[in-house]
């Protein structure tokens, strides 16, 4: 004699849990997408408000934004060369966003890696390429990283803002930037632009083959992969956003937060150098102001945009790469100023900041009770 299975739930009059849907399901993940994508949006939008005041046809400027980021094979190794940099300096300020600190100093450990770089690379002239150029990366990733690793002591032992600090920092790596350069380790042959003397084409890094975007790419790529493992598949990583979640209480349950900090601050600092080690070795070929580029700032957005993701970072530092790419096209056809983009960078920056209130507000995000 056989009957058919009762659900217990039923047995006592209870009505079963009903099934999550799928917004119920994914609605943060949709927001993280939604809410980013309309911030760059309504920027672009005010842009091209901004654009047609000078008597430009909005259409045209963003015809000419596509064509100078992604029409052309030129124009994608343009995007992917500026992307590398910017997935880099973004790490410097999403590592540590995941103990709840806000680092913007991602372009002073960029030009403090660079002239580490430079000066191991300088002062090894018997070596070999291979030798010269990992050493090169191991001074510009220590160099960078003990520069955030500052910025961390001082929150950690002095009560220091890291905001703050950081950001200062990046001032003082400029002035040491420029001391250096027009100084003790100037060409004398560098003449209209002060620089340091060439690390020589054999420790240059090459492109990937049958392209113009250097290996800093792959770097980059690879990088921000690991951070992303580190961050969300290790122990490690889920202390720091244990902590980053409520320090408090990560201290009462016994994690060492102070070593978390400077640990996060080290590996955030180290990709920003490594950042200029690849500036220096892919690109320039030697440490002069041309680094200042404001990778480490327009790194800051990135990060923002990706909402501090690593594996975000990748496709976001390819867009904003591509937005600044485009600023020769738009220089050159419709006669806006070269640093036109840097004026959209900062609308969809302030877009970003005004949209972070709109999570878990959407209604329709939050599917049925």
């Amino acid at each position: 004699m056989t009957t058919d299975a009762v659900d217990p739930a039923e047995a006592v009059g209870v009505a079963p849990a009903a099934d999550p849907g799928f917004l119920q399901r994914y609605g943060t993940t949709i927001e993280y997408i939604l809410i980013p994508g309309a911030a760059l949006v309504g920027a672009l939008a005010v842009f091209g408000v901004f654009v047609a005041l000078f008597g430009k046809n909005p259409l045209d400027l963003y015809f000419y934004m596509y064509q100078g980021a992604f029409g052309t094979w030129f124009s994608w190794q343009n995007t992917l060369t500026r992307a590398a940099p910017l997935i880099l300096t973004a790490l410097c300020t999403a590592l540590p966003a995941q103990l709840g600190m806000v680092i913007i100093g991602g372009e002073g450990a960029l030009l403090i890696g660079a002239l580490s770089a430079t000066s191991i690379a300088l002062a090894m002239p018997w070596a070999p390429p291979l030798v010269v150029q990992i050493a090169m990366v191991c001074a510009g990733v220590v160099g960078g990283g003990l520069w955030i690793t500052l910025a961390g002591a001082l929150r950690q032992y002095r009560g220091v803002n890291e905001t703050i600090s950081s950001l200062l920092l990046v001032y003082i790596g400029l002035a040491i930037l420029n001391h250096l350069v027009e100084g003790a380790m100037r060409d004398p042959s560098s003449l209209n632009k002060p620089s340091t003397r060439e690390i020589g084409a054999a420790n240059m890094i090459g492109s990937i083959p049958g392209t113009d975007i250097h290996w800093g790419l792959a770097f980059g790529v690879v990088v921000a992969i690991a951070a992303y493992i580190l961050i969300y598949h290790t122990v490690f990583g889920f202390a720091a956003r244990v902590a980053g979640g409520n320090i408090r209480a990560a201290r009462i349950v016994g994690l060492g937060v102070g070593k978390l900090i400077l640990t996060i601050c080290f590996l955030a600092g180290g990709a920003a150098g490594l950042a200029g080690m690849i500036e220096v070795a892919a690109v320039q070929g030697r440490t002069n102001a041309n680094l200042a580029a404001g990778y480490g700032f327009t790194g800051i957005l990135v990060a923002f945009l990706a909402r501090q993701n690593p594996l975000a970072i990748i496709p976001v530092a390819i867009l904003l790469g591509g937005i600044s790419a485009s600023g020769g096209l738009l220089q050159r056809r419709l006669g806006l100023p070269d640093a036109s983009v840097q004026v959209l960078q900062g609308i969809i920056f302030v877009f970003v900041l005004a949209s972070d209130a709109l999570y878990g507000r959407i209604g329709f995000l939050k599917g049925k009770s």
